[in-house]
């Protein structure tokens, strides 16, 4: 798949440039495999804000992914790729010799017709072929990793991503995630072998804020542009510096830089060989 641009017709077109769908060979999604999506607009069971910027967008139909894939050891042929507007990576509509179908989400490279499943035992790792960490050759990309055997992928999921498979050593799997971190997960969790499908889904620009807007975001102020009541960035005099002596603050207070987000406490952490890559300070 490319990135198409047009000719600068419009400010709003200059900079801005769309996805090539030739890859799509599906418009409508399968009846039976999909489900209404109510909006929230960022609103909790309240009715209060409780995720800002949210709200408006186009009307969607939400997609039922099979991230399990727990039906095992019958061969399934891709009928079609399709788009999902709920995700960035394509989406492939299966079909099981036994009729089931189910979407998966596609591989980078997965065609119509081609076979895919998935197994709890070993076998030859193709693309879309599914099974345990344990049976998959070292040094192949996988994606839709389980991060507990039998909870379905949860990592590893978006568009153009793949983790690389290190090593696999007594109860471990060491694998290489997309963000530069090294993780051990449990050899028994299952993983499909390839990348994630539409790796150029981040070179994608908007280029203007309508199309933001389509997508369910409303505009976001920045902090010294807003009274001192709304935010401890705001007030002063035309378009005044944030002026803090604790530095910059987020609009409940709490500091915005320097701060580390990630909680030392977490579980997860012993699991973590060599932390995600850090960006360099110019």
């Amino acid at each position: 798949m490319a990135v198409k641009k047009y000719k600068p017709t419009t400010p709003g077109r200059r900079k801005a440039s769309v996805e090539d769908f030739s890859d799509i060979t599906k418009k409508r999604p399968d009846k039976s495999l999909v489900a209404p999506i109510k909006k929230k607009a960022g609103r909790n069971n309240m009715g209060k804000i409780t995720v800002r910027h949210r709200g408006g967008g186009v009307k969607r139909l939400y997609r039922k992914i099979d991230f399990k894939r727990n039906i095992f050891d019958i061969p399934a042929i891709v009928e079609s790729i399709e788009y999902d507007p709920n995700r960035g990576a394509r989406i492939a509509l299966i079909k099981y010799e036994n009729g089931n179908k189910s979407y998966i989400l596609a591989a980078e490279g997965m065609k119509v017709g081609n076979k895919v499943i998935s197994s709890e035992k070993k076998i030859e790792a193709e693309l879309g072929v599914r099974m345990p960490l344990k049976h998959i050759p070292v040094g192949m990309f996988v994606y839709n990793v389980e991060l507990n055997p039998g909870n379905g992928g949860q990592i590893v999921r978006g568009a153009g991503n793949g983790a690389q498979l290190q090593v696999v050593e007594g109860k471990y799997a060491q694998l290489k995630l997309p963000s530069g971190e090294v993780r051990l997960i449990s050899k028994e969790c299952m993983a499909t072998v390839g990348k994630v499908s539409n790796p150029d889904h981040k070179l994608v620009r908007l280029g203007k804020a309508g199309r933001k807007r389509k997508l369910g975001w409303r505009p976001t102020v920045k902090g010294k542009n807003m009274n001192p009541v709304d935010h401890p960035h705001g007030g002063g005099e035309g378009h005044s510096p944030i002026g803090l002596r604790g530095g910059p603050k987020t609009k409940w207070g709490k500091k915005a830089l320097g701060v580390k987000s990630r909680n030392k406490k977490k579980w997860s952490n012993k699991f973590i060989l060599s932390p995600r890559k850090k960006k360099r300070k110019k």
